[in-house]
């Protein structure tokens, strides 16, 4: 009989050189975060342009309305400049750590906090903003679409919000079994572009409708309470439009990385141009969107717009495209996730039916919040102030 080393017989699996089992190393390049790393700068400047512009935009000159000039004009600002601050520190921190790759937010916060503490402290907050941001695109992708209905159909018979709610979820379906981050390029492309779209025709339409008659820009609020709590309901939407902190991670991990070309060189440079991109869409559009509408203004701009009606429905559909890459990039890092507790700890097969259950079932548990809490300025507000404040102004 052949004799065996004493610690041979403590290896369940075969081990590969980096010291990973054959089913770990399987793993690994199953699931969507680093499954491909062969992505550009340009793959990153795109990505954070659509986990930023989208719901958030659109919710600007509303947050204006309720926070006034001063305090307004201040808070966009600052908070531009905090945010890039600390995504640089983010995107420094990936590889801080020599041979090691912090793939995911709540690897380095593991790091930094502890392997069980940094769970605990990181993921709530971080599966809060994802799965609160599908929600949100959920709404926001029907009732723009239920708007370029009633648009260019005004004769038409009315049909209710969730059934375009469902309809918005349908690509998502499709969308949702796409492998790895890298493969929703195309699509996060696609959602960037619509994004200055639909921006530009936001305030465009708004300066070509001019300001309003009689009005205002005086708080609306009837109480002390309900100063406040529209004060901070302002701060959150504010906050969720610079939603993108809880992915950066998880894009830098789709780009190549070595020793003379690390990862962090291209990733800064199209986290740079994904910033100029951001004011370009957030400061005309709720400047001049307040300008225009004072406290009048919806929470959602381009509800309060009417006219050219060419216009408004093509930004309407702007922002149905846009919201479906938005919803994939928020959407991967929770199915890699979920797809990884599954199979590292509760031992199923990576396969192509555990990613089709998993995902759809992902998918039709966000339609339906949607449908049953179609709110969304006050979405914005609890998921921006609850989740977004913490892992975007003060994740490090």
């Amino acid at each position: 009989m052949e004799t065996q080393s004493p610690n041979s017989t403590h290896l369940p699996h075969h081990q590969t050189i980096e010291g990973k089992s054959e089913r770990e190393t399987k793993i690994e390049e199953w699931l969507p975060i680093n499954a491909d790393r062969s992505a550009k700068w340009w793959s990153s400047a795109f990505h954070n342009v659509t986990a930023m512009v989208g719901a958030g935009v659109l919710g600007l000159p509303y947050a204006m309305s309720q926070l006034g000039w001063g305090l307004g004009v201040t808070l966009l600002i600052l908070s531009w400049i905090i945010t890039l601050y600390t995504l640089w520190q983010m995107v420094e921190m990936h590889e801080m750590v020599s041979g090691t790759r912090f793939d995911r937010y709540h690897e380095l916060s593991q790091h930094a906090f502890g392997e069980k503490l940094g769970l605990y402290i990181v993921v709530p907050q971080q599966v809060i903003v994802m799965l609160g941001g599908n929600i949100v695109y959920m709404v926001i992708g029907g009732a723009s679409l239920q708007k370029f209905h009633d648009i260019v159909c005004p004769s038409c018979k009315k049909i209710r919000l969730t059934f375009f709610i469902m309809i918005f979820a349908s690509a998502q379906f499709v969308l949702s079994h796409l492998p790895s981050f890298n493969s929703i390029s195309g699509v996060s492309l696609v959602a960037a572009v619509m994004s200055i779209g639909y921006s530009t025709i936001a305030w465009a339409a708004s300066a070509h409708k001019g300001v309003q008659e009689n009005v205002q820009y005086t708080n609306t609020s009837e109480t002390t309470t309900d100063l406040v709590f529209n004060l901070f309901n302002a701060i959150g939407s504010v906050a969720f439009a610079y939603a993108g902190h809880n992915v950066v991670l998880e894009i830098q991990a789709s780009i190549p990385s070595t020793p003379e070309k690390p990862s962090k060189v291209p990733m800064w440079k199209g986290v740079v141009v994904a910033y100029i991109i951001v004011a370009f869409c957030y400061w005309p559009v709720a400047i001049i969107g307040y300008w225009m509408f004072g406290n009048q203004v919806k929470d959602n701009i381009l509800i309060s717009l009417e006219k050219p009606t060419w216009m408004i429905a093509m930004a309407n559909l702007f922002v149905v495209f846009h919201v479906i890459g938005s919803y994939q990039v928020f959407a991967m890092p929770i199915f890699d996730m979920l797809e990884s507790i599954l199979v590292k700890k509760m031992n199923f097969e990576p396969n192509i039916i555990l990613r089709f259950v998993v995902r759809n079932l992902y998918v039709a548990f966000t339609m339906l919040v949607a449908i049953t809490f179609p709110f969304f300025g006050g979405l914005l507000g609890f998921f921006g102030g609850f989740a977004v404040t913490p892992t975007t102004y003060f994740c490090n």
